[in-house]
């Protein structure tokens, strides 16, 4: 395993002590309670309804022996019940009882003033900034349970920033592209943000469980012809459909503004980039070869008619 491989898995588990510290998760009764963090996770799983063993144990990924023990031990203490679901008889599903509740009641309180009195000593800003971080790192870590929802919103304060940022970054990671090309791109945010023309142009923003993963601009290049531009996707996001999704948005906003065609400038190597436009309609109508990024590309013109 190579040592930068090795530093990132460090500062994870870093990060998860030092998380798991500040939260109590590692007390013997989690929160001043009788109960650990895992029957803490199982009793708050119950807290919102029935459900059987099995989907408990998908929710959290436990054992199915030691959620049986542990849901025993509940049932002898008679926070649970387990009855045939009404639907099918073959199943049991598992209910939180009246004194269930009221045992799970007082760590539901501890867990919100916990949390609570830690963002508080937080400024707004820094509250934003932290639930944005943790939306990311579930989102790049896969950690929700259920597919996190693709949407789409126009731009905002600070989304050309972060376009040109993540660009800048994210080709010359990936392509090698130099500083130039960084520069093309926020010179394009610039004047965007400068002339723009809210009936004719448009940003948008794909997220994916509510973290920024791309972006795709409409631009007015005449009366009957807009530019694409910006278009980009974060690599964690790729695969989902969201670049696709961008795109279809940018012809549907160009055809109710009645121009006449689409022309977009990208470069040959970028071969998803291509697929994707090639899929959408566009045609390849010109080729130059050019060195603007520090490297020998060759740039090309493609054009969608409406």
């Amino acid at each position: 395993m190579s040592k930068a491989n090795l530093k990132r898995i460090d500062a994870v588990r870093d990060f998860n002590r030092a998380y798991t510290r500040r939260l109590g998760v590692l007390d013997e009764g989690f929160l001043d309670t009788p109960f650990s963090l895992t029957e803490a996770r199982v009793l708050y799983e119950l807290s919102e309804g029935e459900k059987t063993a099995s989907e408990i144990g998908a929710a959290l990924g436990l054992d199915a022996g030691y959620l049986s023990r542990m849901l025993d031990r509940f049932a002898k203490a008679k926070l649970i019940s387990r009855n045939p679901s009404a639907e099918d008889r073959r199943r049991v599903v598992v209910s939180m009882t009246r004194a269930g509740h009221a045992a799970y009641a007082p760590l539901e309180a501890r867990s919100r003033d916990r949390v609570g009195a830690m963002v508080a000593t937080l400024p707004a800003g820094a509250q934003t900034q932290l639930l944005e971080g943790m939306r990311l790192v579930g989102a790049l870590t896969n950690a929700n349970a259920n597919a996190p929802k693709i949407t789409q919103r126009t731009h905002r304060a600070g989304d050309m920033g972060w376009i040109v940022m993540r660009h800048g970054a994210l080709y010359a990671e990936e392509y090698g592209y130099g500083p130039q090309f960084e520069a093309l791109v926020a010179d394009i945010c610039a004047q965007f943000l400068k002339n723009y023309q809210p009936k004719s142009e448009r940003c948008w923003i794909a997220e994916i469980g509510g973290v920024p993963a791309g972006s795709c601009c409409l631009v007015r290049s005449d009366a009957k012809t807009a530019k694409l531009r910006l278009m980009f996707l974060e690599p964690w996001a790729r695969g989902k459909g969201a670049a696709q999704r961008l795109v279809e948005e940018s012809i549907a906003f160009a055809k109710k503004c009645r121009y006449e065609k689409i022309i977009l400038w990208t470069q040959s190597e970028l071969t998803a980039a291509r697929k994707l436009y090639e899929r959408a309609g566009f045609k390849l109508v010109a080729t130059k070869p050019h060195a603007d990024f520090g490297k020998k590309l060759t740039g090309e013109t493609w054009e969608l008619k409406l």
